[in-house]
């Protein structure tokens, strides 16, 4: 079983996190953050991942920005830990999700460069949604993706005013493309690269 506990205090938060990436998308969410424990509910879920977030202490005096950034930084290491050496795995993944008028697309890469592009189609803009906003949404999958080290590229298509409605096919399609990416690939014997190493 591939597992990770990973913490991190700063002055701002205390977050611990426990994941099992071979899991059946069992979740216990307590970010503070009560639109992004649901948006991680459905990650896990969809993903397979089962995962537990426990915030000790934040500081939402000013806004929700050092706790949503820092559990971003704290799921991605305990994904690189679980990992280990990333043998037999299949590295890429993607997947494409609906919600209403919404698609969104999910494409990453495991490659040990970690990167973000988060592109919006035109036409509605996400409104703030539960103190939420998209810019928050964009914090958490950079600082996932940097301390993953994944190549992470996203795409909503249609996007919708209602925030909701854009982002849950995001997280859906993130733990689908995510699952494809950590699966063992039973023909692979080794690292999947090329140069033999994944950082």
């Amino acid at each position: 079983m591939r597992k990770a506990n990973k913490s991190r205090k700063s002055r701002e938060t205390e977050i611990a996190v426990n994941l099992n990436i071979d899991g059946e998308g069992k979740s216990k969410i307590n970010s503070g953050i009560g639109f992004l424990d649901h948006m991680l509910e459905l990650f896990a879920f969809w993903g397979h991942f089962d995962l537990e977030v426990i915030t000790k202490e934040a500081d939402f005096k000013v806004d929700i920005h050092h706790a949503n950034e820092d559990l971003g930084i704290v799921l991605g290491q305990a994904f690189k830990e679980a990992l280990a050496d990333k043998q037999g795995i299949n590295r890429i993944g993607d997947a494409s999700v609906p919600m209403e008028e919404v698609t969104a697309g999910v494409t990453l890469d495991i490659s040990g460069r970690g990167s973000l592009k988060l592109l919006i189609a035109p036409g509605n803009t996400p409104l703030p949604q539960e103190g939420y906003e998209i810019k928050y949404a964009e914090h958490f999958f950079d600082a996932f993706a940097k301390q993953l080290g994944m190549n992470l590229n996203i795409k909503i298509e249609n996007p919708s005013s209602d925030l909701h409605t854009s982002l849950e096919p995001v997280f859906k399609a993130l733990g689908k493309a995510l699952s494809e990416a950590v699966g063992i690939d039973p023909r692979r014997k080794g690292i999947p690269s090329t140069k033999g190493v994944i950082d």
